[in-house]
């Protein structure tokens, strides 16, 4: 479930390039501090896919609740006792 939500959520990124032949900016949209920058696009997804799952990583970890993707949900919830 991880890996679709991860590539789910790496198929909303956005990319532009930067001026001044300065490289690729990536980002994905309602994922509030993930984006990455390098020379090439390449190198931009790969950080961009490094930067999500850290971040997903310590959202999980903290119980943040997280983007829903394509009806994927990895926010924990807690049953009522």
């Amino acid at each position: 479930m991880l890996t679709k939500y991860i590539h789910a959520a790496m198929r909303r990124a956005k990319y532009e390039i930067l001026p001044d032949n300065e490289g690729f900016y990536g980002e994905i949209p309602g994922f509030d501090g993930v984006w990455a920058n390098a020379s090439t696009l390449e190198s931009c997804r790969e950080e961009l896919q490094e930067v999500l799952e850290g971040w997903l990583l310590l959202g999980i970890a903290k119980g943040h609740s997280l983007p829903i993707v394509d009806e994927l949900d990895l926010t924990i919830h807690q049953e009522a006792a």
